[in-house]
């Protein structure tokens, strides 16, 4: 019995040290192409940096439910391939371990990572998109002065709001030249300065424009007489043109929503909540047998393999997914099928390893 657990203890070791080197690498490498994505943004202004940095956080956020079930795959395959190159399962072998022995430590830490893969899926996901597309959409309402970039112009609040600015101090927080165009409802705004300065009202702390030396123009869509009053001060409030509301999306929406929905989008997205972690541990037991290798081969032998499997999975389970959205095939089996096809692919490894091993040393 204590040989027993030092072997799982051991299987489980060799297993858990790559899962999170490899982890690390891919949230690095998934982080810094999230950034190169939005910091073009920043740089021109039209995101503050705080900003960039949730959105790395919650896009990694989401994508750990993708990157955990990788990462054990992956990592199952180049622990028993090193086990295998260095001898070490041949000598299990030779004390009476059998091969599907291997599979329970496996199982027991492909458990625990569906758990949190779990979690991630049905909880942490939806959350995640949730607070990703409301800092999107407030980021597109709240404009700042200081973060544009002279010569540009802005949209903002769907093209409410177009703000243009020749020079831009960001250091003194104002600028030269700007122009600001605002629609509400039936009648637009439009503002001219020579310069502006933006800072935070005292009291209230929301951010005010003040104008120097300008006009303001005013029209009705209505046909009603518009007006002009030239000023040498004026102050505006930098607010939304109207309440930030948001979309609805599926993406987004509470676990809890789904259970009892009848439309076929969102009952996908339940059910790709719900495979994930089924998912988990099939792909790390697939792994076992699929690590299989003689010794003169390395230990990273079955990775591409590993790879094109996978890659061929989840492709296939998004494909899968859009047809169940738009009723191109039926809610059941809907994307259960795909983890059939994992459980089958299971199987056929184990029941006919002899086979596959002759067919891969070919």
């Amino acid at each position: 019995m204590g040989e027993t657990v030092i072997i799982d203890r051991y299987i489980m070791r060799e297993i858990i040290k790559p899962t999170v080197t490899i982890c690390v690498v891919l949230i690095f490498i998934f982080g810094c192409y999230t950034a190169s994505r939005y910091l073009a943004d920043a740089v021109s202004g039209q995101l503050p940096g705080t900003t960039v940095i949730f959105f790395i956080l919650l896009k990694i956020a989401i994508a750990l439910e993708v990157l955990l079930p990788t990462t054990l795959y992956l990592s199952v395959v180049v622990a028993l391939g090193r086990m295998y190159k260095d001898s070490e399962m041949t000598a299990l072998a030779a004390c009476g371990v059998s091969k599907a022995r291997v599979l329970r430590p496996v199982f027991f830490v492909s458990l625990a990572i569906a758990v949190i893969v779990a979690c991630l899926s049905l909880y942490v996901r939806p959350w995640a998109y949730s607070q990703f597309f409301w800092l999107k959409a407030e980021a597109k309402a709240n404009f700042d002065l200081t973060r544009m970039k002279g010569g540009t112009f802005y949209e903002i609040d769907d093209g409410k709001r177009v703000i243009f600015a020749d020079r831009v101090d960001q250091q003194k927080d104002s600028a030269r030249r700007v122009f600001i165009q605002t629609e509400r409802g039936d009648d637009l705004q439009v503002i001219y300065a020579q310069k502006a300065r933006q800072y935070a009202a005292p009291t209230t702390g929301k951010q005010i424009i003040v104008f120097t030396d300008g006009h303001l123009y005013e029209f009705s869509r209505l046909g009603e007489k518009g007006r002009i009053i030239q000023f040498e001060q004026s102050a505006m409030p930098l607010e939304p043109t109207g309440n930030i509301q948001l979309k609805y999306r599926i993406k987004a929406a509470p676990t809890s929503a789904l259970v009892h929905s009848d439309d076929s989008e969102e009952i996908a997205e339940f059910q790709w909540r719900l495979s994930t972690p089924l998912a988990t541990i099939l792909l790390a037991l697939i792994g076992v047998p699929l690590s299989r290798s003689s010794p003169r081969r390395g230990k990273y032998a079955k990775v591409m393999t590993a790879v094109v499997i996978f890659a061929f999975y989840y492709n296939l389970s998004a494909i899968i997914k859009k047809w169940v959205e738009r009723g191109v095939l039926d809610t059941l089996p809907g994307i259960w099928w795909i983890q059939l096809l994992l459980a089958g692919l299971l199987l056929l490894l184990l029941w006919q390893p002899p086979l596959v091993f002759r067919w891969r040393q070919r």
